[in-house]
């Protein structure tokens, strides 16, 4: 493996760029960039001034690439990762205001666990809260401690799969850019942990009380309707494709989770998401997008420290089941809202 000349920043010794095992290309840029520290002595200090300076250059290369990987900086606690978040000069976006029906604990205010699934379960390609009519337009991963076996995050550009899935399955790619997409998800009254979308609607709604969650639902224009003390909600239509630059469209939205994966005692995942006009997916072109991700997706083998740095608008992730302890927290930024406009041509 190839790699450049290294600066020298303080005690932090930081490579301008790394090549790494199964590393993609995709339009002249590989994916994920990733930059690395050697240095013999580190300090948090010197990696928080280093992300501030370069706070502007990492972001672009984020939306450029799809993904910037850090690797070998001093990064130990869901504190230090809190401090290389704030360098970076971005706004915050609280998990206990967003609408993710995944269970999450927080540890700082801006940190949390990426997701409280057991480990046998995968989490499959998604846009985070895609599902919703509010996303971060970016998140961040830190490893904290890797599994003992398993657990990689894979990411996968969405601009080039939405690229290979129009070329395979163009009515499909039509009828998600004309008509978008409805969400079916039903809550718990209780958070349930067992569950990769156990979320409690109190929690979800930030509600005690169910006049207060239809309140909040009615708000944001979803439809309704009460389960045995559980709630079944239906998003607004929302879009399935998202221009994110002149020429460059992104298949946004949690269509591959949500078709396969969205399952428990409560959900089914058949039931989980139509199109907006309430007809049903193409099963094969699902299936279809799904292997596409698989294809074109790069595994992070976690190594703790490793921080990633995701413009949500461009890159799915997902999470491969694992044994062992696994302890990757995330934070988010850059709340943004949805509109569905349909999308001609």
């Amino acid at each position: 493996m190839n790699q450049t000349t290294h600066k020298q920043v303080g005690a932090l010794t930081v490579p301008v760029k790394r090549q790494v095992p199964r590393q993609r290309t995709h339009d002249e840029s590989v994916f994920p960039l990733v930059y690395e520290s050697d240095a013999a002595s580190r300090r948090l200090s010197d990696v928080t001034r280093w992300v501030a300076a370069h706070a502007n250059e990492l972001l672009r290369e984020s939306t450029a690439h799809g993904a910037v990987l850090l690797r070998g900086f001093p990064v130990r606690t869901a504190e230090d990762f809190d401090a290389v978040i704030r360098a970076l000069g971005v706004e915050g976006f609280e998990y206990r205001r967003s609408l993710s029906n995944a269970v999450r604990v927080n540890r700082t205010e801006r940190v949390f666990s990426a997701n409280e699934a057991p480990p046998d379960v995968q989490i499959l390609f998604h846009h985070e809260m895609a599902q919703t009519p509010v996303y971060p337009g970016r998140i961040f991963f830190f490893c904290e401690v890797a599994a003992d076996e398993g657990g990689a995050t894979p990411i996968c550009r969405s601009d080039v799969l939405y690229r290979r899935l129009r070329d395979r399955s163009p009515d499909f790619i039509r009828d998600c850019e004309t008509k978008g997409l409805r969400y079916t998800n039903v809550m718990p009254a209780e958070d349930d942990p067992s569950s990769g979308m156990g979320r409690s609607w109190r929690s979800t709604l930030n509600v005690d009380s169910k006049d207060a969650a239809e309140e909040r639902l009615r708000d944001l224009n979803y439809s309704w309707q009460w389960i045995d003390g559980c709630l079944k909600a239906t998003t607004p239509q929302l879009p399935a494709v998202m221009q994110v630059a002149p020429g460059r469209r992104t298949f946004f939205n949690q269509l591959i989770a949500a078709f396969s994966g969205w399952t428990d005692s409560r959900n089914d995942p058949s039931e989980a998401v139509r199109h907006g006009d309430g007809s049903r997916l193409d099963t094969c072109a699902v299936h279809e997008a799904a292997a596409i991700a698989d294809e074109i997706a790069f595994d992070v083998q976690w190594q703790p420290g490793d921080v990633v740095l995701i413009d949500n608008t461009i890159t799915m992730h997902a999470r491969r089941p694992f044994q062992g302890t696994r302890k990757v927290l995330a934070s988010l930024a850059d709340m943004q809202t949805l509109t569905f406009a349909a999308i001609e041509g």
